[in-house]
């Protein structure tokens, strides 16, 4: 039973097809805000990723990070740390609209939640471990919201009306599809 309340943002759960690929962006240096591995991202008008921020489209979520810092020393990540000064940066992240992920809610989650839609919690995480923090707003049921939940994670301690439900969900709001309404 999902008893407690330990969310880890957004994670590939499948693919339809069995390949969940990711895809290869870039992230302005300087960029003034923390993006954690399993926070939703958007891609800007400039062609970079920011953080998705609940209640926006997003193209899905971010992987991780590669970039030369300010002592052109290459550094690895899970996380981009806010204002980041930094030289050829490639950062992973999802943007098949196909892609199922797992995302813990943050309240109960009924069997009437499935094919609704719900926003994600606002955006936060750990920059020791670089995980995001993001859950599946329980509260923030609505026509058209940032996610919809398709099912829940099938684990011998997770069910429909748990405490802290783990979901099932794809991004109902995708930069890259239009929006359909809940059901």
């Amino acid at each position: 039973m999902s008893t407690s309340a330990a969310p880890f943002g957004l994670r590939v759960a499948y693919h339809p097809s069995g390949v969940a690929r990711p895809s290869m962006g870039s992230i302005a240096s300087a960029y003034p805000t923390n993006i954690f591995k399993g926070s939703p991202v958007r891609v800007t008008a400039a062609g970079t990723l920011e953080v998705a921020a609940a209640g926006t489209t997003a193209v899905g979520i971010f992987l991780g990070v590669e970039y030369a810092d300010s002592e052109g020393i290459q550094q690895n990540s899970n996380r981009w740390l806010a204002s980041t000064v930094a030289t050829n940066v490639r950062a992973y992240y999802t943007q098949d609209p196909n892609i199922v992920y797992e995302i813990q809610a943050d309240a109960s989650l009924a069997l009437t939640g499935m094919l609704q839609q719900y926003d994600w919690t606002a955006l936060a995480g750990n920059t020791t471990t670089g995980l995001s923090s993001v859950a599946l707003g329980i509260s923030t049921a609505a026509a058209n919201a940032g996610l919809r939940v398709i099912g829940v994670n099938p684990g011998p301690d997770n069910d429909w009306g748990d405490a802290f439900t783990i979901a099932l969900v794809q991004f109902s709001e995708h930069q890259s599809v239009a929006t359909i309404a809940s059901v």
